[in-house]
């Protein structure tokens, strides 16, 4: 026994024991807490008896619930990371800068241009994922894993047939090794279809794929209105108007250049084309 005396040394040891006795209690006070917490809720949502089946079911519903509004939390970043939204946003915003225009169109006009066009070229897949999973388990012919698969399907289908090779088996080859295992191309062929591959290497092989499309379509379009700044800038400089900003003649010029080529439907049939072929996951 530690008796808490006069000696210097025992009153550490006495702290000791007490707050240890102190955390003890409040892991019991938080367990005891979500327990009735659950049984609260239970109660609210039914009379049956604690322990019976059907408070048991009860409970396994509630944990469905709360899974649901987590994933419902994540569907932001699971639509930036699993769709074409990414290529879209970014060549968008690439153009804006190529203008030389800061706030127009301004972002809410960019991100919803690229929002409801992810729709247009995702909607294959939406009806793929419902019919084969969300349908089927409404109707409970199936059990929420097998949705869960039948839903990612036509997603991975998706995002396989958009992602180079390279990337797939940098994140194969990485993945391997923090296993370890040998290297992804020595263990095993390279992956014939999306049923081959994982969703920890094609999640991110994907977006660095979509990231390099993006950045190689915004350098492209950057040429023309470069192009257009340098003759403006050497027309001025020429003209002896060196304390004139070029940009601020050039503006005008770009703008109009893009409106005369219909750029807007160029870039944006472009992009979407670009999708079309492979949005079914064919």
């Amino acid at each position: 026994m530690i008796r808490c005396g006069g000696l210097s040394r025992a009153v550490p040891l006495c702290l000791l024991a007490a707050g240890l006795c102190g955390l003890a209690a409040t892991q019991g006070h938080a367990q005891s807490a979500g327990s009735d917490l659950l049984g609260a809720i239970g109660d609210a949502l039914s009379s049956a008896p604690a322990g019976s089946d059907e408070r048991a079911t009860l409970s396994g519903r509630i944990i469905q619930l709360i899974a649901a509004m987590t994933v419902l939390s994540l569907a932001p970043g699971l639509l930036v990371i699993m769709t074409s939204f990414t290529r879209f946003v970014i060549v968008f915003s690439m153009l804006r800068s190529a203008l030389g225009l800061n706030q127009s169109p301004p972002n809410m006009v960019l991100t919803s241009m690229a929002l409801f066009m992810t729709f247009f070229v995702m909607q294959p897949v939406f009806e793929d994922a419902w019919e084969g999973g969300v349908q089927p388990l409404m109707a409970n012919s199936i059990t929420e894993e097998q949705a869960l698969m039948r839903v990612g399907e036509p997603f991975k289908l998706f995002m396989y047939a958009n992602t180079r090779e390279k990337d797939l088996a940098l994140f194969r080859d990485i993945a391997a090794r923090s296993e370890g295992r040998v290297p992804a191309e020595e263990s095993a062929p390279a992956p014939q279809s999306a049923e081959d591959v994982g969703w920890r290497e094609l999640v991110p092989a994907f977006m660095i794929s979509e990231l390099r499309r993006a950045f190689s379509i915004g350098f492209l379009i950057y040429l023309p209105f470069l192009v257009i700044d340098l003759i403006v800038a050497s027309v001025l400089m020429s003209a002896g108007m060196m304390m004139l900003p070029p940009v601020l003649i050039s503006l005008p010029f770009k703008v109009i250049f893009f409106v005369l080529i219909d750029g807007w439907y160029m870039l944006a049939g472009s992009l979407m084309e670009s999708y079309l072929p492979l949005a079914g996951g064919g």
